[in-house]
Formats: C-alpha cells, sequence, structure tokens
C-alpha cells in the first residue's frame, strides 16, 4: 500500500473525530468569539457591537463580584486541596493492614455526583442541625469558658463570610482523584534513595523534604494545574447549595454569572465576551505557573 493510500486510510478511520470535533468543537469556539462582538439574545440574529461588551463588563458590578469571589476562592482552595490530597496520600502510603479499604473509604467522595454532594453539604452546614455545627459546639463552649467569649456556631449558608470557606471545605472533601495521583507518585519513589538516605542519618523529615516531595514533584504541578483551570471553572456547587443567591453575592462565582447571563437572561453575546475573559485569564495563570515553578519540578530524565 502507497504512503498515499494509507493517508487515506487513516483519515477515513479518523473521520468520524474530525467531523464530530468539528462541529462540536472548532465551531462553537470560533462562533462564541464571533457572539462575544455582537448583541444576541437567541431570538433575533446577532448585531455586531465592536468591544461594546468587554466594556460593559469592566464597569458591571456583578462581573467583578465574581471575578473577585473567584480569585479569593482559588487561592486558598488550591492549596488547601493539595495539602489534603498530599497528607492523606501519605497516610494511606503506610503498611497498615486493610489499607485498600482505607483508600477505598477516602476515594469515595470524588466520585459523587456533584449535586448529591452538594444536598448532603447543605444538610452537614445547616445552622441549627447540621453536624458541623453540632461538632463544633463543645469547642465552642470550651472556648467560651476558657477565654469569656460569647462564640456561636457559625451560619456556613448565610453568613457571606462563611460561604467560601463552607466551599473550601466540600472541595477538600472530594479530593479523591488528586490523593490517587498523589499516591501513585509515592509508589514510583526509588525505595533505594530512602536506603542510601538513612545511611546518612537523614530522618523522616529530611527524607521527605528532600526525596519525596522533589521526586513526586510533577504529579504535584500536575495537580496544581488542574486545580487552577478548575477553581476558575467553579461553578455548580454554589449553584445547587444557593440556587436564588448567596447573601452579599458572597458565592456568586465567575462561571455562574456566566452561566446567567447566557441561559437566564439570554444575554448570549455578553456571556460569549465573559467566556473570552476566562479564557484568557486561565492561559495567563497556566503560563505564569509554569514559568514560575519550572525549576522546581524534576523528571526522571533531568541532570542532578
Amino acid at each position: 500500500m502507497t504512503p498515499r493510500k494509507e493517508r487515506r486510510l487513516g483519515l477515513l478511520f479518523i473521520s468520524p473525530f474530525l467531523v464530530g470535533f468539528a462541529v462540536f468543537t472548532v465551531y462553537p469556539v470560533l462562533a462564541s468569539l464571533y457572539y462575544s462582538f455582537c448583541k444576541y439574545d437567541l431570538l433575533r440574529p446577532p448585531e455586531f457591537v465592536g468591544l461594546a461588551n468587554f466594556r460593559t463588563l469592566l464597569s458591571d458590578p456583578l462581573f467583578l463580584q465574581g471575578l473577585w469571589n473567584t480569585l479569593v476562592y482559588t487561592v486558598f482552595a488550591v492549596p488547601v486541596t493539595m495539602l489534603t490530597a498530599l497528607l492523606l496520600a501519605f497516610l494511606l502510603n503506610l503498611k497498615l493492614r486493610g489499607q485498600a479499604v482505607y483508600r477505598t473509604i477516602f476515594f469515595l467522595p470524588s466520585i459523587v455526583p456533584v449535586v448529591a454532594s452538594s444536598v448532603l453539604w447543605l444538610w452537614l452546614f445547616n445552622t441549627d442541625h447540621g453536624l458541623v455545627n453540632l461538632l463544633l459546639q463543645p469547642l465552642l463552649a470550651g472556648l467560651n469558658g476558657l477565654l469569656g467569649t460569647q462564640l456561636t456556631p457559625p451560619g456556613w449558608l448565610t453568613n457571606p463570610a462563611c460561604t467560601k470557606p463552607a466551599l473550601i471545605l466540600v472541595a477538600a472533601w472530594g479530593v479523591g482523584g488528586s490523593m490517587i495521583l498523589c499516591l501513585a507518585g509515592l509508589g514510583d519513589v526509588p525505595r533505594q534513595m530512602y536506603e542510601a538516605a538513612e545511611l546518612d542519618g537523614a530522618g523522616a523529615w529530611k527524607k521527605t523534604l528532600h526525596i519525596t516531595l522533589p521526586m513526586i514533584s510533577p504529579v504535584l504541578f500536575f495537580t496544581l494545574i488542574m486545580g487552577l483551570i478548575g477553581s476558575f471553572q467553579f461553578f455548580a456547587q454554589p449553584l445547587v447549595m444557593w440556587p436564588n443567591g448567596a447573601p452579599g453575592d458572597s458565592a456568586l462565582f465567575y462561571a455562574l454569572y456566566l452561566f446567567q447571563n447566557a441561559f437566564l437572561y439570554l444575554r448570549m453575546g455578553y456571556a460569549s465576551a465573559q467566556a473570552w475573559i476566562l479564557f484568557v485569564v486561565i492561559v495567563l495563570a497556566t503560563v505564569l505557573v509554569f514559568r514560575s515553578t519550572r525549576r522546581f519540578v524534576y523528571y526522571e530524565g533531568d541532570n542532578v
């Protein structure tokens, strides 16, 4: 078979993917770029307005609020979830009886559907009857007796200052995927490196700092990038937990406001402009992380 026939045969076999990719990915992306310069409500033909959508966004208080909420959530949620996944991986990497059972238990929350887990946390965060506040009551009572204060259980769902910490707790609860990645990275660390370090008198902390973390740094870097992208697209949990909006718009995230503009207010051109700003922000943040962490990530082929 000639190279030309092989190429044609290959294109024939991958043509279903190419057609689907063009129709369901390439076309929507290009269409959203065009609509971002238009006034479009899905009911009438798009009307080209140039940069008007982008100028309006920069003066939209809800857009700025959503951007601020997303940035604050990202700054705190990404490190917390990464640290939680790493600590769980260290614990589940210990040689204990029933290790597989423990790993399964900690992984299960990550496969619970988002809507179901959000409804579950609505009950857990209930101010009067939620399990979280019931567990906090003895601690707060002890602090009140010790310090002479009048601390009360927080209103996770009603206090604007508590909505983002509540969502960060929800995110930390579902780190099973990142935990498995960290476990796989820990399993690939050569045992002889630990043995050599022990011969030199290194303790557990030094072995972790100088061997374990550098060796699993590609995994940590991957979870950082994916966590960063996911946090900018954070959407489902605040929509389910506050269907009518959180107090003070404290849980109005960027992607949630984008969804409202597109499918509630039918401002598709406005939402498309917002989507492209989000795309640029994610790209810039990803490039910044790549450049700032490049020298901290060790790969097997690197010279040391």
